[in-house]
């Protein structure tokens, strides 16, 4: 596989650099709220997870959950959010999906990447 269906990169914004090492949960979240693991995966030396589930989802509500805080104590930054958690609609099956997280220890944003 070269690149999945849905991508994610994180930018730390305080040092201007790729945070790696961030472990990243992708779930699909049903109507009722519960939600069930499609892939798991560490972002590389750029800040990527090429690789985060399958070539091929169908429409739906997915999550990804970031495990931040393990990030920053790893660089020895105190941080309010020990997890990110981004809940997007993937609304067409055809288009990739990439979503990157812009991320400081005291606050984030995302957008929708290409």
């Amino acid at each position: 596989m070269s690149v999945s269906h849905i991508t994610t990169h994180i930018l730390d914004q305080v040092t201007g650099r790729p945070a790696a090492g961030v472990g990243a949960v992708l779930y699909s979240v049903a109507d009722d709220g519960g939600a069930e693991v499609v892939a798991k995966g560490v972002t590389n030396a750029d800040g990527r997870i090429k690789d985060l589930g399958p070539e091929e989802l169908p429409a739906g509500t997915y999550r990804i959950e970031f495990a931040t805080g393990d990030y920053f104590a790893a660089t020895g930054t105190a941080t309010f959010y020990p997890t990110v958690a981004l809940t997007f609609s993937l609304d067409n099956p055809a288009e990739h999906y990439h979503v990157p997280l812009l991320l400081s220890p005291f606050a984030f944003s995302t957008y929708r990447g290409s």
